[in-house]
């Protein structure tokens, strides 16, 4: 069994974790305009990750500038952006910050989440992601993506390693403080 208070790092796919999966597209004359709905929840989360003093980083599958701007607004520096392979990023991620697959865990919904979670201590599956993710998950959100499932998984590492009511509150006295 792996050891939760190793995690030093959450990884997370975007589309069908952070999102509910939906693409909205409308084009005018003189561009294409995708938006996608990210629930405020998640972008706490990572609030209470920085505050736990772990790495975030978001892998995706799809190309998305609406990833993109949620990225640099929750200023994650670490993401990958339409990547289908989601391996080599993965590599890049544990040679940058020189971690070991059991010091991360990773959230995912679908197929191509799968080769990362088969390798990290602490595979997550969102509550609608497919019957082949689940599968690897050491745990299953109860919530959607798009509806708080990140900021669930956070919050269930975070608890499972005895941290959360603290990190909650050093962040409250922050927040009070500023």
């Amino acid at each position: 069994m792996q050891d939760i208070n190793k995690i030093k790092m959450i990884i997370s796919d975007v589309d069908g974790v952070w999102t509910d999966g939906s693409i909205y597209k409308g084009f005018s004359s003189t561009e294409n305009i995708e938006l996608k709905k990210f629930s405020v929840s998640d972008g706490a989360a990572v609030a209470l990750i920085r505050e736990a003093g772990l790495k975030v980083a978001l892998i995706s599958g799809r190309k998305s500038a609406a990833t993109e701007s949620r990225a640099s607004e929750l200023k994650i520096q670490d993401i990958y952006n339409g990547t289908l392979n989601k391996i080599p990023p993965y590599e890049e991620l544990k040679s940058k910050y020189t971690l070991s697959d059991d010091e991360i865990a990773y959230v995912g919904d679908d197929l191509i989440d799968i080769p990362i979670m088969e390798k990290v201590a602490f595979p997550i599956a969102t509550n609608n992601a497919s019957t082949s993710c689940k599968k690897v998950a050491t745990y299953i959100t109860k919530k959607n993506g798009g509806d708080g499932a990140f900021r669930e998984a956070v919050e269930w590492i975070l608890s499972e390693q005895g941290r959360l009511d603290s990190v909650i509150k050093s962040l409250q006295e922050k927040v009070k403080n500023q």
